[in-house]
């Protein structure tokens, strides 16, 4: 079966030159990069050069970037490092037992994190750690549309960031469900004036850019983001490898331990080939992002699909819905305000309908779609992130994400056309009305 993927959020095809790029590593680059000989610094050298690649892709220094397995271990650095429990130091030396018991720890500043419900599980779930060891969570609220607005984090920073604590705002740039964009430079500019406001306070701000790094220009300088997460099987790269953007002065405690690698936040010997293939991602990945014809292709592509699903089920289904819209009913007439949103996100949603009936529909006449990480790993509850934005419980179990990428043709799109409407019209009409899907529905 020839597959119509839609489903790039959760990952993307590699590249043939990323792949080369990998082999290349694996076949005749083989040795330790941290080896001293000269085959190990052959190496290194490769390595370095694909760091300095990412670095441009995202406008930071080499040395500001360190390598790790993902996003999720990106993420788990940035908030376990800053927020999380010391380590402990060593009782005596390697191998000998102490003589003495270690003297207490000193007592740790009030720790804050200030994040949404609308996070990636990579953000929720080490925050969810964080709540355990002691630390104070804070969710701001959202629009309809999943956005953060500035009055908010700053109240929440009034509140919370006193001169006696260490806080970690941690915000998605690009939403994996939705592709709603988040204003990140007016919620850096709060954190920007809290500071110079309260010049004792120590606030830093977080990004997860793993959505949107390679779709969008990221620019960290321009941004003002202390720490930044992508990962490299979202922008045709290789699987296993990702970055995390530490601006310098920023001290993390190392979550790995077992080597000086990574400038010693960071043991473990690199993944040279993964490394090597992401600093080709990276590269082409600037090479798209200044083709303006080619990202207006794929906006265009995207908008004919969302807005030719909708047409055709509109008659069937009148509150179908396209999860980005804020629709504003105190208006008169009511009017809908589109919010930013990624060139190749669409999440939509089929009222009193269930997602995983429609994705089994889907895959079964070969088009790949997703619907949020619960629903797709069995979960037949709705998305916590649309939830969060306050879209109805019967809306959001019938609500299916379509993601396209760089490699997304006009055919695959003219196809999707015509199995998505198919699908859903065909279990509309076959199943019961009803308030919420029952959990025993299937096609």
């Amino acid at each position: 079966m020839s597959w119509i993927y839609l489903d790039n959020n959760a990952t993307t095809q590699p590249l043939p030159e990323v792949l080369a790029a990998a082999h290349e590593i694996e076949e005749t680059l083989w040795a330790n990069p941290s080896s001293v000989h000269r085959f190990g610094q052959a190496v290194r050298q490769r390595v370095e050069l694909a760091r300095a690649s990412v670095a441009s892709l995202i406008g930071c220094r080499d040395r500001e970037l360190v390598f790790t397995s993902g996003g999720t271990e990106s993420n788990n650095l940035a908030l376990r490092g800053l927020l999380g429990p010391a380590l402990a130091p060593p009782a005596g030396k390697e191998g000998e037992p102490a003589t003495t018991s270690p003297p207490p720890p000193p007592a740790r500043p009030r720790r804050v994190l200030i994040t949404t419900a609308l996070e990636h599980s990579a953000i929720r779930e080490p925050g969810e750690f964080l709540r355990r060891s002691g630390v104070e969570v804070v969710r701001l609220p959202v629009d309809l549309a999943g956005l953060v607005q500035p009055g908010d984090l700053a109240r929440a920073l009034a509140e919370h960031a006193k001169e006696d604590a260490t806080v970690l705002v941690s915000l998605q740039w690009a939403n994996n469900e939705t592709g709603v964009v988040e204003p990140i430079a007016a919620l850096v500019d709060v954190v920007r004036a809290h500071r110079q406001a309260n010049p004792k306070a120590r606030v830093l701000f977080h990004t997860d850019a793993t959505q949107a790094v390679g779709k969008i220009p990221v620019d960290v300088k321009t941004a003002g983001v202390d720490l930044l997460t992508l990962s490299g099987h979202k922008l045709h790269g290789p699987k296993g490898v990702g970055a995390l953007f530490i601006r310098t002065g920023v001290r993390l405690e190392p979550q790995n331990l077992g080597g000086p690698q990574e400038r010693d936040r960071r043991g473990g010997t690199e993944n040279a080939p993964a490394i090597v293939g992401l600093g080709v991602a990276a590269e082409r990945a600037v090479a798209f992002l200044a083709d303006v014809n080619a990202i207006d292709r794929l906006l265009r592509l995207r908008e004919r699909f969302e807005r030719g699903v909708i047409a055709v089920l509109r008659p069937l289904m009148p509150d179908a819905t396209i999860h980005s819209d804020v629709i504003h009913s105190d208006a008169v007439p009511p009017t809908i305000s589109p919010a930013p949103r990624l060139w190749n996100t669409a999440n939509l949603g089929f009222p009193r309908l269930e997602a995983e009936a429609i994705l089994l529909g889907l895959s079964e006449r070969g088009l790949c779609a997703s619907a949020g990480a619960a629903c797709s790993s069995g979960s037949l509850e709705p998305s916590p992130v649309l939830l969060a934005m306050g879209i109805p419980p019967a809306i959001a179990h019938g609500s299916v994400r379509f993601s396209l990428s760089r490699l997304t043709t006009e055919a695959e799109i003219d196809r999707a056309l015509e199995i998505v409407p198919a699908v859903v019209a065909r279990l509309a009409r076959t199943l019961p009305a009803q308030d919420a899907p029952a959990s025993t529905t299937r096609i």
